[in-house]
Order: structure tokens, then C-alpha cells, then sequence
């Protein structure tokens, strides 16, 4: 079961290692494919390792950007080193944020259902608060009881 609330949050930096997003960004179902590759790309040539292993935390994020024109996906830490890789350093504005809270049975189901709470449901409802742009991520907090919990933040603005 998700829940969501509106919440104050400090500006803080996540590390990413990313992709451009070649589907439509209506098409849900391209989308979550090609995240899905990444992540196991990610996993199967170390790179996931090479990011847990300088995070500051236990959290890992999967940011959703748009960068000059094109939508870019990353998995990143928050951390204060650096990989070898290319990668980007994105910054989250201090501000205002939805934040939809839920477990899944794997770190892409989660996704994809605090994704779509989000952005299919309490942002299209939301009367005092509107999503403006700037990266949004889904974090991936821990297991308990066989599932992947984690948040979604996205950052808003007042009406």
C-alpha cells in the first residue's frame, strides 16, 4: 500500500551514472523497459557495485532528468567521491516535495508503482501543489519481509 504527503526537504546531491530514454515519455511500458535493461546492464558490468561502494548511505536512487532535450535515467548514490565512469552530478533543490511512500516485490516494481501514483494520480489531483520539471527520483530505502521499500521525491512547487 502507498501513501503520499507533501514535505519540506534540504537540497541535497546524488551521483548518477545515466541513459537517455529513447521511448515517449506516455509510453510507460517502453520506459520501464528500458530502465530495467539499464539496471541489469548496470548490475552485470559492475558499475552498481562501483556506485554502492562510495555511498555515503544505503539509498539507492533512480533519477528521472531532462537534459537538453532528452530524458535521462540514472542510478545514483548520494556520496562526496567520485567514479571513473561518466557520470553526472545532479542537484535537488531544497524545497517542497511529494513524497509517495510503498513496497514492491522488486526495486523495478516499486518503481513503476510510485511512478505511476505520482504522476498518474496524485499530481494530476493535487489542488495547492504542481510538478514544474527538474529531476525526480525514486529511492530504494531497504528490504523487509521478501520486499523493496523505498519513496518516490518529486519536487513541487505552490500553486
Amino acid at each position: 500500500m502507498a501513501t503520499h504527503a507533501f514535505e519540506e526537504k534540504d537540497g541535497f546531491i546524488v551521483l548518477g551514472i545515466g541513459t537517455e530514454l529513447k521511448s515517449d515519455y506516455t509510453d510507460y511500458a517502453g520506459m520501464n523497459k528500458e530502465k530495467e535493461d539499464f539496471w541489469r546492464a548496470m548490475e552485470q558490468d559492475g558499475r552498481l557495485d562501483a556506485l554502492k561502494a562510495i555511498a555515503a548511505n544505503d539509498y539507492m536512487f533512480a533519477v528521472n532528468e531532462a537534459v537538453n532535450h532528452k530524458m535521462m535515467y540514472y542510478a545514483g548514490v548520494m556520496t562526496d567521491s567520485s567514479v571513473p565512469e561518466e557520470h553526472r552530478v545532479i542537484q535537488f533543490p531544497k524545497g517542497q516535495y511529494l513524497v509517495v511512500k510503498g513496497e514492491g516485490k522488486s526495486a523495478d516494481e516499486l518503481s513503476a508503482m510510485l511512478t505511476g501514483i505520482a504522476f498518474g494520480q496524485v499530481l494530476p489531483a493535487a489542488d495547492h501543489y504542481a510538478y514544474v520539471g527538474g529531476p525526480n527520483a525514486t529511492v530504494e530505502m531497504g528490504q523487509r519481509d521478501g520486499f523493496v521499500y523505498g519513496e518516490m521525491w518529486v519536487p513541487v512547487v505552490k500553486k
